[in-house]
């Protein structure tokens, strides 16, 4: 097994420094982007249950049409 290497004390602060900066960027980033995905995610719901509606509604005529044709 090869023995642990000194690193400089300098190297060392800059490596901390750097993930703390990044541990701080993301948590700044995700929340600044949570807000929006719960807003695109609102809209979505709201789409999908619009675009159900229409499914629904445009299968009742289909079946609708097909008891009239077959009478």
């Amino acid at each position: 097994m090869v023995p642990p290497v000194q690193v400089s004390p300098l190297i060392k602060t800059a490596r901390w420094s750097a993930l703390l900066v990044g541990i701080i960027y993301g948590k700044r980033r995700y929340d600044n982007l949570k807000p929006i995905a719960e807003e695109e995610r609102r809209i979505e719901e709201a789409e999908k249950k619009e675009r159900e509606e229409k499914e629904r509604i445009a299968k009742e005529l289909a079946e609708a049409s097909e008891d009239t044709i077959l009478k």
